[in-house]
């Protein structure tokens, strides 16, 4: 039997004769700041790695504080003609010198002397005294200065208070009316003679066609709802009985108007 041909570089794993794998294995990639980063991340956990303040360098024995090291130090002038500082020469300009037609300033004569400048004195602040041990307040507002008389308005009536006295006037007319309706819905009226005796017939063919419906009754009732009915009949029967003797009894009644 003859062997399979592989293709050059190429060999058999042990394990499964079938499976090709390749004789070399191709480098991995690695970043070339990989160095710089590891060490810079060292170097950070290592500071952090004592437990007491991080090491310092110590100043030299040499370097200490000496007299006058922290006063401020001018800067070395550099004097030129006439003992004037060049840096102050550059950096401030005096004004030029005035020409003979120009005006002198305000307060100033010609020869260059300052005349002395004229001010009103001032008035003292208007006070008001009211006790011997001199305790003062403003006279303005100390309620005794008259400044709300010269006001136009003044001595007149607000519009707030005018629309509030208007509100509560017609609230009351309101009120009032509504009273006097009410009283009238309420009146009594006295019944006339006609009206009387119409209201006297009226109850009693009522209560004669109650008392006839009464007497159609059976003798013998065993229902409760028949003995409710009468129950009821005898009770309206009783109501217009003590109608119909008020008005035979009182001539004269008053009635609501509802």
């Amino acid at each position: 039997m003859a062997l399979p041909k592989f293709p050059v570089g190429m060999q058999t794993s042990t394990g499964s004769p079938n499976r090709i794998t390749p004789s070399r294995h191709r480098s991995r990639y690695v970043s070339s700041f990989h160095p710089a980063v590891v060490s810079e991340n060292k170097l950070i956990k290592d500071v952090m790695r004592t437990m007491g303040p991080a090491k310092v360098e110590l100043p030299s024995p040499d370097k200490y504080l000496k007299k006058h090291c922290k006063e401020l130090q001018l800067p070395e002038q550099s004097h030129g003609s006439k003992g004037v500082s060049r840096a102050c020469a550059l950096t401030q300009r005096r004004p030029p010198v005035p020409a003979r037609t120009d005006r002198p300033p305000m307060g100033q004569t010609k020869g260059g002397f300052i005349k002395p400048a004229v001010t009103a004195p001032l008035k003292p602040t208007p006070v008001s005294v009211d006790s011997h041990k001199g305790h003062k307040q403003l006279l303005e507002t100390s309620g005794l200065v008259p400044k709300y008389v010269t006001k136009k308005d003044y001595g007149e009536v607000p519009a707030y208070l005018q629309r509030r006295s208007e509100a509560q006037w017609r609230s009351q007319e309101e009120h009032a009316r509504v009273e006097k309706e009410q009283e009238e819905q309420e009146a009594m009226q006295q019944l006339t003679e006609e009206e009387r005796q119409a209201a006297l017939q009226h109850l009693k063919k009522k209560w004669d066609a109650l008392h006839e419906e009464y007497q159609r009754l059976p003798l013998i009732i065993e229902t409760m709802s028949k003995k409710a009915f009468k129950k009821s009949l005898e009770d309206a029967m009783n109501q217009l009985d003590k109608d119909i003797c008020l008005l035979e009894k009182f001539p004269i009644i008053y009635i609501t108007k509802n």
